[in-house]
């Protein structure tokens, strides 16, 4: 398996040691997840942050989420870093999902909504003059990174940007995405924003509640 992780490393060392600073499309999921992102990417990249979910089918979750990502940048950046609103569509998300309502989190639906999401950003970074586009997706352990790579990988493929790989979850990633999320209170949701993993976090809650009653 290739390490992801390192091989953003290495193009992070190639870039400082060339002394270029190019520009990069962030998809961002939502704020928990940018926040290490940001920190992490921040002074090698020229970054922009795209905000494109159409799995969240909720109208005011989405907001909750694109305002709370909108906040985070402010807040920690002075609004330093641009972020783009890919719309509300969540006709996209359900038409991509038809004939896979009915399969286990984690499998072939959640890789076909990475795919729409990736593909978003990729479209847009190339019509924008984007240098690179890459995901926040890969910091959450409940992710397939390997997928979210290999779906940026074949999508770079014929155009003028590259992807960005990366493993944002490792070597303490996620718990230092953990912790900024509590020294900003960020809203930290328990479910990717599809009607399917909010099903699957009721019934999560659910089993804990049971258990902690017994």
């Amino acid at each position: 398996m290739l390490n992801y992780h390192e091989m953003l490393e290495k193009q992070i060392a190639e870039n400082d040691a060339a002394g270029v600073k190019p520009k990069l499309l962030l998809h961002c999921c939502c704020a928990p997840c940018s926040s290490y992102c940001l920190e992490f990417l921040n002074g090698h990249f020229d970054i922009t942050c795209y905000f494109y979910n159409p799995n969240i089918t909720d109208a005011d979750e989405y907001l909750h989420r694109l305002n709370e990502l909108k906040r985070f940048v402010f807040c920690v950046y002075s609004g330093a870093f641009e972020v783009i609103d890919g719309g509300f569509d969540p006709e996209a998300f359900i038409k991509n999902a038809a004939g896979k309502e009915d399969l286990p989190e984690g499998g072939e639906r959640c890789f076909g909504c990475y795919r729409m999401r990736l593909s978003a950003a990729c479209d847009y970074a190339e019509a924008h003059g984007f240098d690179f586009f890459a995901t926040t997706l890969t910091i959450s352990p409940h992710k397939n990174a390997e997928k979210l790579n290999e779906i940026g990988f074949s999508l770079e493929k014929g155009r003028a940007v590259k992807y960005l790989p990366g493993d944002f979850k490792k070597k303490g990633g996620y718990a230092r995405s953990i912790q900024l999320s509590k020294e900003y209170g960020l809203y930290r949701q328990n479910y990717c924003g599809c009607e399917f993993s909010a099903r699957a976090a009721e019934l999560r809650d659910a089993a804990k509640n049971a258990g902690i009653d017994k």
